[in-house]
């Protein structure tokens, strides 16, 4: 059992859209990531996925409404419901997810990161 300071850890890169594992609970990944613009429009057919917001302020994007998402705020996106996560300026979130979400969910492109780093 070691603690970890999630700030030096967000030091160790620069990366956008690139989540990095921080340790595992069960069968999910803590995970933390920088993003700035605009991610893609992606589903997770069988994971649900939380975003926690640690600097900056990030806006999800559903269909029907968009929610904004502040330092100390997180989002819990229930499995099925299509987002596109957007960050006008940069933000450092913090990921809750089972260990078989893929950060782009039913799309496969350039942003898909299937093999995630370990800090």
């Amino acid at each position: 059992m070691d603690k970890v300071n999630v700030y030096e850890k967000l030091n160790l890169f620069n990366e956008y859209w690139s989540p990095k594992i921080l340790g595992e609970i069960n069968d999910s990944y803590v995970k933390v990531a920088k993003f700035k613009g605009e991610f893609l429009w992606h589903t997770h057919e069988n994971e649900d996925e939380m975003f926690y917001v640690l600097k900056g302020s990030l806006i999800i994007k559903f269909k029907d409404k968009d929610v904004t998402l502040n330092e100390g705020e997180f989002l819990i996106i229930p499995r099925g419901n299509e987002h596109m996560p957007v960050a006008k300026e940069e933000v450092h979130v913090m990921l809750i997810e089972a260990k078989t979400t893929l950060n782009t969910g039913d799309v496969k492109n350039e942003r898909t990161v299937e093999e995630l780093d370990r800090i």
